[in-house]
């Protein structure tokens, strides 16, 4: 399964600090023990109903050229990159 040298190398690659491995390990396990209970759910007889939509009724695909750099009109554009809220 997940181990914490694993957990820590992704942390490391996401830039995020994070002081009990150990406690994530086990936040991943229970995710994939949840992830096999929705597997054997057994919903592959299930019917998936879905409303046809005509081509007809769907709007007409018009090209709109737009002659500004849309980059540059970011609230935090910064010369070549673009500023985002820290995370915390």
């Amino acid at each position: 399964m997940v181990t914490e040298e694993e957990i820590k190398h992704v942390a490391k690659l996401m830039r995020i600090e994070i002081d009990d491995y150990a406690e994530y390990v086990n936040k991943v396990h229970a995710m994939i023990d949840y992830f096999d209970v929705l597997d054997s759910a057994g919903v592959e007889s299930e019917e998936i109903t879905m409303q046809e939509i005509p081509i007809s009724n769907l709007r007409e695909d018009k090209y709109i050229p737009f002659n500004e750099k849309l980059i540059e009109k970011l609230k935090n554009y910064k010369g070549t990159y673009v500023r985002a809220p820290k995370m915390s």
